[in-house]
């Protein structure tokens, strides 16, 4: 019989062979199908016990319980991939195993968690288990480029009058050293997901010829607006309780005065949140709302003088300075230099996952259970999840991968040369498994 790491790394491979790209704002509808009937090849159980419903593109699956005690659980991961530009040491859709490595595009993010799930509920079908309570998979084909897939999906169970005991997703993974100086093997479970905005200033002007330049042209006025605000940043570092537990557990296996900081990070905390921030860009985003200046537009020609120039911020909002704060402190400061103020798309509140749950601690049990020496710790993500739609129907949405992965492979995640280890396969599908065991 074939051994599971191969059997799950071919699996996989032929996952990433079928490319999946999405594109802003572009239906794609055959790509997908293509797609799904790989998985109905790969996942058969799944496709012919569960109800499948197709909501443009994003699919989710419904196996029911026979005699379900408690609400149901869902389990997440998106189908579609971003672009794949660059040289490559293997063509990214080639699904290229060698030497325990699988190469591709998806095969972290996140095609790879998305093959755990559907193989743990496959074989979970085929040996007949029965599960305790409705069970749940959903997966989005437009999360990469800010889709309504997911929002759908929700609203669709919502309309339905579903209430999930607890939702996991994409987020966190299992890491060696999650941070400088910090030693040991990690579980990093988001537990808070920072929302996302993002803004468009536009100044206004006397267009006209290059060669005559009048003072203040709106370029000029965006960017005294930029420097400006870079100057004066307005953003306050300040330690969340996640972030101070996160700190706390990592703290018990970091050495010298930055373990005893780290251990007593509450105590600690207007300390750690003002250096931070200033020696690690990652980890001072946990601390604040982050705004980046991401794209510009002036005139079509080299030598003609726009009337309208604008440019972009994208924008990560920490709880205690949200996009209420936010808003009124660029609509203040972009008044000096009479630049107009768009909220392209209005963000919502951060949710906040309770550490101490009865659903977090299950979690926490089977990562323990799963993997001896890692540590389970909850995490402030800094990025964006399809997961954040779900707060409505949900409490405990975890951002949580089950798979082990490095630096390198980290460091892959929408660049080059993505790849994944195959022996992290077989415990990513036992986790989903033993979760669902877990449940009461």
């Amino acid at each position: 019989m074939e051994d599971r790491e191969s059997l799950y790394s071919s699996k996989l491979a032929k996952m990433i062979q079928c490319e999946t790209v999405s594109i802003f704002n572009v239906k794609q509808k055959e790509k997908f199908d293509n797609f799904h009937e790989v998985l109905r090849e790969l996942f058969p159980h799944v496709f012919e016990t569960c109800e499948v419903v197709d909501i443009e593109g994003s699919l989710l699956f419904k196996w029911s319980s026979k005699s379900p005690n408690g609400e149901p659980v869902l389990f997440m991961s998106h189908q579609d991939v971003v672009e794949a530009s660059g040289d490559w040491k293997y063509p990214p859709f080639s699904g290229h195993i060698e030497d325990g490595v699988i190469w591709g595009r998806g095969t972290v993010d996140t095609k790879g968690s998305l093959f755990c799930i559907f193989q743990s509920i496959d074989e979970l079908i085929e040996d007949g288990f029965e599960p305790p309570c409705d069970v749940y998979i959903a997966s989005s084909c437009g999360e990469e480029v800010l889709g309504d897939g997911a929002k759908q999906t929700c609203q669709y169970l919502k309309d339905k009058g579903v209430h999930l005991r607890f939702v996991i997703d994409e987020g966190g993974m299992i890491l060696e050293s999650p941070m400088p100086g910090v030693k040991g093997r990690y579980a990093m479970i988001g537990s808070l997901e920072k929302s996302t905005g993002n803004y468009k200033f536009i100044a206004r002007g006397q267009g006209g010829h290059a060669s005559a330049p009048p003072k203040n042209t709106p370029i000029e006025r965006l960017a005294k607006f930029i420097a400006y605000y870079e100057k004066h940043n307005p953003t306050k570092s300040k330690m969340n309780d996640v972030t101070a537990e996160m700190f706390s557990r990592l703290g018990k296996t970091t050495p010298g005065i930055m373990g005893f900081l780290m251990r007593h990070a509450r105590g600690f905390s207007p300390l750690l949140s003002y250096v931070i921030p200033k020696v690690n860009t990652m980890g001072g985003a946990m601390f604040k709302t982050t705004v980046a200046f991401t794209t510009a537009k002036g005139a079509n020609g080299l030598n003609v003088l726009p009337e309208e120039a604008y440019v972009t911020a994208n924008v990560r909002f920490i709880n205690h300075q949200g996009p209420k704060e936010m808003t009124r402190i660029f609509k203040e400061m972009a008044k000096k230099f009479d630049i107009e103020v768009e909220e392209l798309n209005p963000a919502g509140e951060c949710q906040v996952v309770d550490y101490n749950s009865k659903e977090f601690k299950l979690v926490e049990e089977v990562i323990r259970e799963n993997w001896n020496d890692v540590i389970p710790s909850p995490y402030t993500l800094t990025g964006g999840t399809d997961a954040r739609y779900y707060a409505p129907i949900c409490e405990n949405v975890f951002r949580f991968a089950p798979l082990e992965i490095n630096q390198q492979q980290l460091n892959s995640v929408h660049a080059i040369d993505e790849n994944i280890c195959t022996y992290t396969l077989p415990p990513g599908v036992d986790f989903y498994k033993k979760v669902l065991n877990k449940i009461k």
